[in-house]
Formats: structure tokens, C-alpha cells, sequence
């Protein structure tokens, strides 16, 4: 599996507080052994570009899109991404 982090996505990482930065990390490493590990609860959007998002903790949320095995980390936050993803 290959992760490639859009510019939104790291813009918005930059942005959030440090413990939150801390559990993307264990997330994404997470996503990468088993990305249909329970705790990540992945489910696709209701979306027409193929967007899924994962959850990080109970408020904040990733979204990606898949290509192959390589995955599009697109944006990172709280719920508030889901309206923009």
C-alpha cells in the first residue's frame, strides 16, 4: 500500500492540536497494516469522486480516495471536513 498526502490534507494535519496529530499517526499506521481494522469504522461517502473516510477519535475524521493499492489521503479534521471532503 502506498499513502500519498495531498497538500489539503497536510495543511490541515499542520493544523490540528498535537494529541489530535498523534492519533492520525496511529491511525494511518493502523490503516496501512489493516485498513478494514474495526477501529478505523471506513465507510464510503456519499460521494460521486469514490471519497471514504475513516475515523481517527469519536469527533475527528480522515478522507481518501483509492487508485489501485495506492490511497489519497485527502483531508483530516472534524467532522466539519465531511461537508468538503
Amino acid at each position: 500500500m502506498i499513502l500519498i498526502r495531498l497538500d489539503s490534507f497536510k495543511k490541515d494535519f499542520e493544523k490540528l492540536p498535537s494529541e489530535i496529530q498523534r492519533r492520525v499517526e496511529k491511525q494511518l499506521r493502523l490503516f496501512i497494516q489493516n485498513p478494514k481494522h474495526n477501529s478505523l469504522n471506513i465507510k464510503k461517502m456519499r460521494s460521486p469522486n469514490n471519497i471514504w473516510e475513516g475515523r481517527i477519535t469519536q469527533s475527528y475524521r480522515f478522507t481518501y480516495q483509492t487508485e489501485g493499492d495506492t490511497f489519497i489521503l485527502r483531508r483530516v479534521g472534524t467532522h466539519d471536513i465531511l461537508k468538503n471532503p
